[in-house]
């Protein structure tokens, strides 16, 4: 649960730039009331615009986006974040804004991420792998610390957009078939999401 980064551009063109950051933090905490009633396990997608802005934009995405880790520090959650395309200097600067408030690096999860799997590839940021069939056999080539996502969009105009809700099953089932070893999918499909989302699937 959270503001979508994208949200404060369109505020940022009816009010004041200054407001529009003050809502996305009052968005911010109003999500972190959800988690700590237990109506919520997450803050997100919560980042920065995932195309170019202004400087001015980009420095208050990334203020709000801090306040949101310190929220989620102070709630003992995740975080998972929506920005530009994952790259291991990307996911070093989310993992050392991650550091500044304390929050633990393993709970900042990188949504809509390329298989960045080993140590120095993600800084300890938890990659969340978009699960196509390339995708899904990199990340098990380099190891088994990271999630799998689809970004499902529940959006009736565009059905299917992204990947379908029932990919990592179907993928998951192929790779069973294929002999690939048990453990390791009982690892990225339960007892990764468990460590980091600090619940029982």
């Amino acid at each position: 649960m959270g503001p979508y980064p994208v949200q404060l551009l369109e505020m940022a063109e009816v009010m004041p730039l200054e407001k529009a950051v003050e809502v996305m933090k009052g968005g911010m905490e109003l999500a972190t009331k959800l988690v700590r009633e237990g109506k919520a396990i997450a803050l997100g997608e919560i980042g920065r615009p995932h195309f170019p802005v202004s400087e001015e934009i980009m420095a208050a995405s990334n203020d709000i986006l801090s306040y949101g880790m310190r929220l989620a520090k102070e709630s003992s959650c995740p975080v998972v974040i929506h920005a530009e395309s994952a790259t291991p200097e990307s996911m070093d600067n989310l993992a050392h804004m991650a550091d500044r408030v304390g929050l633990p690096r393993d709970k900042v999860v990188k949504h809509y991420c390329g298989p960045l799997i080993t140590p120095e590839e993600n800084h300890g940021v938890y990659p969340s792998v978009l699960a196509t069939k390339d995708m899904v056999q990199e990340a098990l080539s380099k190891g088994d610390r990271f999630l799998l996502e689809t970004d499902f969009m529940d959006d009736l105009s565009r059905p299917g957009a992204v990947l379908a809700i029932t990919t990592v099953p179907k993928r998951m089932r192929q790779l069973v078939e294929k002999g690939c070893n048990a453990e390791v999918l009982w690892k990225v499909n339960k007892t990764n999401p468990e460590r980091v989302y600090g619940i029982d699937i």
